[in-house]
């Protein structure tokens, strides 16, 4: 069953990030993050939650761009757990971000998947997403750990 994630979903959301980025996220950092995002009108975190656990997460992020002329909603993460997969979780999960996006009054839906991810590169295709972009990054050293600006 799908719902909108809360606060009580930190530790088991946390987990699966963990288990996305395949590395132990700094806890503090992700907790921060997620209180501010729930408390947002643009983010809408799903979780697909069976007999008690969180077993699926799509964390979805709208906003009006000026490129389009409009809002596009973006899936910032989806992951579902290892032992759900190939059930049917992650579809229903996506096509119930694609509802939200449109009664968000979006006029379309992105994503953004590494390289290494075919798997998932295969399932939004399936989806029906086109791959009309490519995404690159840099990334900066720090000695310290960065300040997170809270947005207005």
């Amino acid at each position: 069953m799908d719902r909108k994630a809360n606060q009580k979903d930190e530790k088991q959301i946390y987990q699966l990030m963990c288990q996305l980025e395949q590395t132990q996220l700094p806890y503090d950092r992700f907790a921060e993050i997620f209180r501010q995002q729930l408390a947002k009108e643009q983010y809408y975190c799903l979780v697909w939650e069976e007999e008690g656990r969180v077993v699926g997460v799509l964390n979805l992020r709208w906003e009006g761009q000026l490129h389009h002329a409009g809002k596009v909603a973006e899936i910032l993460e989806l992951i579902v757990s290892p032992d759900c997969r190939n059930q049917g979780v992650g579809r229903k999960m996506f096509a119930r971000a694609c509802q939200l996006a449109q009664d968000f009054g979006c006029g379309e839906i992105e994503v953004t998947s590494n390289r290494i991810r075919t798997g998932a590169h295969r399932f939004y295709l399936r989806e029906g997403m086109e791959q009309t972009h490519l995404k690159f990054t840099k990334s900066f050293e720090s000695d310290s750990e960065p300040e997170f600006i809270e947005e207005n």
